[in-house]
């Protein structure tokens, strides 16, 4: 189409300025009223959280070595094809996973009741 002007034509040669208004500082956390931002105690390893975990609920990490215990000597006994053992074995796999799950909901119960300091 040689009669239509082209789209540089046509838009006026305008300098865009910064919006006044910025909603947010990307730089800073947003602030929401009504909530105090508590810092970080202290970064924690892997281990040390670990470590804290067990020793606020130690039934979780019984429960699941339990669980991985009756499912490695289900699956070892249903290999070696004794389906009576196999089948008792993933019977108790279920009990454990069902303690270590009783004992999940117990430990957040306990620190959801127990008073902050």
């Amino acid at each position: 189409m040689a009669g239509t002007p082209a789209v540089s034509e046509l838009t006026p040669n305008v300098k865009s300025s910064p919006p006044a208004f910025v909603p947010f500082d990307f730089s800073q956390p947003p602030t929401i009223e009504g909530f105090s931002h508590l810092p970080r105690a202290k970064d924690e390893t892997f281990k040390e959280k670990f470590l804290r975990k067990t020793k606020e609920n130690p039934f979780v990490p019984i429960g699941c070595l339990g669980t991985a215990g009756a499912l490695v000597y289900g699956l070892r006994a249903f290999n070696q094809g004794k389906t009576r053992q196999s089948q008792l074995m993933m019977r108790g796999r279920i009990f454990a996973q069902g303690f270590t799950v009783v004992a999940i909901i117990v430990g957040v119960f306990v620190t959801a009741v127990k008073p902050k300091q």
